[in-house]
């Protein structure tokens, strides 16, 4: 494919120079199975934020080429429950690990229209959640979230951390948080008052790729309305594949219709095993998005979970993306150009 000129003329200024894959780094595995699945936060950052004044890229070794982990949640239990699952005290562990090693909770639909604006020298991590369970949010009589929930604990975690915005996005089926239904939506209101995004998995966490055309469409429509019977508002602009699956027709992920009724994504999320590409690279497909499996009691073997993939990222730092700081800038060590997807060039700051 030709490029715009205007890439063109980036490419020529800029020193290329090929990124090889290191010899641990795994295809992503799309077919992986997806069984189950306070105060106020402060507001999620915009992309219209003032950049940070003085900061220069090579300083903080600014990277926005590099890649963004997408982790994936299901059931937060006690004992631990399956593969999926972790413990409340996993779930803290990884938030501290997070904080400490300089990552900053973002959205999904931040990551799919490049709205990254968190501090220079930090890296955006996307944290999810599948299939809307009891274990990830409930509320106490008192209006509080319930500390034992995955919600309660990220808000307590951000109480404690200031600089670590509780963010993230929440994959809902029709059966909302173990609750009844009144309560399942007032739960979802609530969530959206705390900018959490709320995203499309379905009506019923059906196999898309056992499904004809027509009955993908009744599922992801279904999932959609019963979003927006809860929040009349709602974008539902990014979705999430149960079991990973995609439909046979694979822009049916993307964009359909049913009974009268259209929906369209942005973002498409796999149940893969690696961290996604910048949205910023040429890497980025919108509609497969690689997330990774939160597992971080990791024990040296290549589970390709969370512990495996945030312990790669540490040590080999050039992968990861670091923000600058400013998120109407891209920028990036000068010999990753070719790297640049060419809608980006007039963003782009080498150095």
């Amino acid at each position: 494919m030709i490029r715009s000129l205007a890439a063109f003329v980036l490419s020529a200024l800029l020193v290329l120079s090929a990124c090889t894959p290191a010899d641990d780094d795994p295809s992503p595995d799309e077919t992986s199975p997806d069984h189950a699945e306070s105060p106020t936060p402060s507001p999620s950052p915009s992309p219209e934020s003032s950049p940070e004044p003085g900061v220069d890229p090579a300083d903080v070794d600014a990277n926005e080429l590099g890649e963004i982990p997408v982790l994936m949640y299901h059931r937060i239990l006690p004992d631990g429950g399956g593969d999926y699952d972790v413990t409340p005290d996993e779930f803290r562990s990884e938030l501290a690990y997070l904080h400490e090693h300089d990552y900053r909770p973002i959205r999904t639909v931040d990551l799919v229209r490049g709205e990254i604006d968190v501090p220079a020298g930090t890296t955006p991590v996307v944290l999810t959640f599948d299939d809307s369970t009891r274990e990830q949010f409930a509320m106490t009589g008192d209006g509080e979230a319930d500390p034992d929930t995955a919600v309660g604990i990220l808000l307590e975690f951000a109480e404690e951390h200031p600089d670590f915005t509780p963010t993230g996005s929440f994959y809902v089926l029709e059966s909302l948080f173990g609750a009844t239904a009144d309560r399942g939506k007032q739960l979802l209101r609530q969530l959206h008052e705390w900018d959490f995004e709320i995203g499309n998995h379905t009506a019923s966490h059906a196999n898309l790729s056992r499904l004809s055309d027509a009955e993908v469409q009744a599922e992801l429509v279904g999932g959609m309305l019963s979003i927006r019977d809860a929040i009349p508002d709602a974008e539902v602009a990014t979705m999430a594949l149960p079991y990973g699956a995609r439909p046979a027709d694979h822009s049916l992920a993307r964009e359909g219709s049913h009974d009268g009724h259209e929906y369209h994504h942005e973002g498409v999320l796999l149940v893969g095993s690696n961290p996604a590409a910048s949205p910023f690279s040429t890497e980025f497909d919108p509609m497969a998005i690689p997330r990774i499996r939160s597992a971080p009691s990791w024990d040296g073997e290549r589970d390709f979970g969370s512990g495996y993939w945030l312990d790669l990222l540490e040590r080999q730092a050039e992968r990861r993306y670091v923000s600058d700081g400013d998120p109407t800038t891209i920028s990036f060590p000068e010999q990753y150009g070719d790297r640049l997807d060419p809608e980006f060039a007039e963003r782009a700051n080498p150095y």
